[in-house]
């Protein structure tokens, strides 16, 4: 399992100031954006020209996490924008493995996210190809949901898959992280955390990304891991 990593979603950031709210999370690992195109989930947010704005003005790496139909086509343009790390949905990508070579021959480490329901298991053979596997733990669209217990399980059984193939691949879970759930989330062997709301509607956001990862080290710990 890697280290610990907090990337907060500017999702629940103040758009007007996106620079400037990155610039409050300076611990932050990286900054995960989230990209929706109004098709594939139902809501619409940044393009890859807002994402190249953002990039130059920080020099935390993003974690684009691409929440589009016709992925296949648009994911290598946020690479371009500068990108460290871009996430496609497989249930959107048509041909994913060429995708995250694509992704990762481009120069951006390659991930793939899971919708709640969709199981890890048909997908065991793909892993050696992913830098990061996504599990989603809430339905992608909309932040400030109320995480989903039921993929703790999932979770576990990733987990298992990737120390089964010892692959390097990190394991990060988004939607309802916060102080209250990153530990389960942690136990059960994620090592990578989005946290949206919980972040940014803190007093002081970086305390907060301190207080998280301090709360996954310690439940890892726990955990004998």
């Amino acid at each position: 399992m890697g280290h610990v990593q907090i990337t907060p979603s500017i999702l629940n950031a103040d758009f007007a100031a996106l620079g400037a709210e990155v610039g409050r999370i300076p611990g932050a690992d990286w900054v995960h954006v989230d990209v929706m195109d109004n098709h594939f989930v139902p809501n619409l947010t940044f393009g890859p020209t807002m994402v190249e704005a953002l990039a130059r003005s920080t020099e935390t790496p993003l974690d684009a996490h691409l929440m589009i139909a016709d992925v296949d086509r648009h994911a290598p343009a946020y690479v371009e924008a500068g990108c460290g790390s871009v996430t496609f949905h497989v249930e959107a990508a048509s041909a994913p493995v060429r995708l995250a070579r694509e992704v990762r021959a481009a120069g951006a480490r390659a991930s793939m996210a899971l919708r709640p329901a969709t199981p890890v298991e048909p997908y065991e053979d793909l892993l050696p190809e992913l830098d990061m596997l996504l599990l989603m733990t809430v339905e992608p669209g909309f932040g400030g949901q109320q995480f989903l217990d039921l993929v703790l399980p999932k979770i576990r059984r990733a987990r298992a898959l990737l120390d089964k193939h010892g692959v390097e691949t990190w394991l990060q879970v988004d939607g309802g992280v916060s102080l209250e759930t990153i530990g389960r989330c942690a136990e059960a062997g994620a090592d990578t955390f989005v946290a949206g709301s919980a972040v940014f509607s803190a007093d002081d956001p970086d305390r907060m990304v301190a207080e998280l990862r301090a709360a996954a080290e310690a439940a890892r710990d726990g955990a004998g891991s």
